[in-house]
């Protein structure tokens, strides 16, 4: 089984580390476990809100995910979206 990985770049203006609720919960309630990484930094839980805001992803900040299992590319497909997305401007 192979690795299923996306990078992007932190499109809430004010970054992921100030408001990761909304993505902790989108991952903790994908049917795979999911990692995120900051550059070379070493992958945490993606669920965790603690371990997310301890990234400091600021705006722009480009993000790895991981995910390794069956449903793993569409998880990240749809993590990557959010991650992407402004999650302030509604």
């Amino acid at each position: 089984m192979s690795m299923a990985t996306r990078t992007v770049l932190i499109g809430s203006k004010v970054g992921l580390h100030a408001r990761p609720a909304q993505f902790t919960q989108a991952a903790a309630a994908v049917p795979v476990a999911v990692q995120i990484a900051v550059g070379e930094s070493a992958p945490v839980d993606a669920g965790s809100m603690l371990a997310v805001m301890t990234l400091g992803a600021e705006f722009g900040t480009e993000v790895t995910i991981t995910a390794e299992g069956e449903g793993s590319e569409e998880a990240l497909d749809r993590l990557a979206d959010l991650l992407a997305s402004d999650l302030d401007a509604a």
